[in-house]
């Protein structure tokens, strides 16, 4: 897909009647290939929720350097057409920087509700660097907004998080920031399939508070 900024990639898993569109941007280390977005792209759509994972230009170029905020921001703006082609509310999400693009653009786009997985709060060790604002935009905007975040995310644990209207923090026992949990997680009877199963749960029944449903 031509964006400003490069060819982007779109990869759908389709709703067989979709009552909505769950757009997905991938973080910056690494690609839709992530756990969580291809657990959200397995499950979802039997549930009437098209999964749309977006591949942004720096990665379909092979490049491993994602590019500045504003870059990422313009080639995701580029694709929403395309997103809300079906019709249906679309809910802006991602994983880690692809959350903090969501999070920024989905007032303006018009987007029913906003998921962001693996927030970035803040720098790992820098809490004072906090991203809460950007985070904050979303429901500010009148966007119900659902963070999922690991318990041992480096990048701001679940208790780290403000509270505010229309903001839900789900968290995800021992998951780091890429939702892997260690096998000593056993012992509390976690596992990386039960994680990758609460977050699906978790998403899947939150979009059936959001317009669409």
């Amino acid at each position: 897909m031509p964006t400003p900024v490069g060819e982007a990639r779109i990869s759908w898993y389709r709703a067989a009647e979709p009552r909505r569109v769950l757009a997905l941007g991938h973080g910056a280390g690494g690609g839709v290939e992530a756990r969580d977005l291809r657990a959200l792209a397995a499950a979802l759509p039997a549930g009437g929720c098209t999964v749309a994972l977006v591949e942004q230009p720096w990665r379909v170029a092979g490049r491993k350097v994602a590019p500045a905020p504003k870059t990422l921001d313009t080639a995701w703006t580029a694709l929403w057409p395309d997103l809300a082609a079906d019709g249906v509310p679309v809910v802006a999400g991602g994983r880690s920087a692809g959350a903090r693009v969501a999070c920024r653009t989905a007032a303006e786009l018009g987007a029913a509700a906003v998921l962001a997985l693996a927030f970035p709060l803040h720098p790992p060790g820098r809490p004072e660097r906090s991203r809460a604002d950007e985070l904050l935009a979303a429901p500010a905007g009148g966007l119900p907004t659902l963070v999922v975040q690991g318990g041992r995310d480096g990048f701001g644990r679940p208790e780290e998080f403000p509270a505010a209207d229309g903001l839900t923090v789900a968290a995800v026992p021992w998951g780091d920031h890429g939702f892997a949990v260690p096998k000593k997680a056993s012992a509390d009877g976690v596992d990386q399939a039960g994680a990758l199963s609460l977050i699906t749960t978790t998403v899947a029944d939150w979009l059936g508070g959001t317009p669409g449903r």
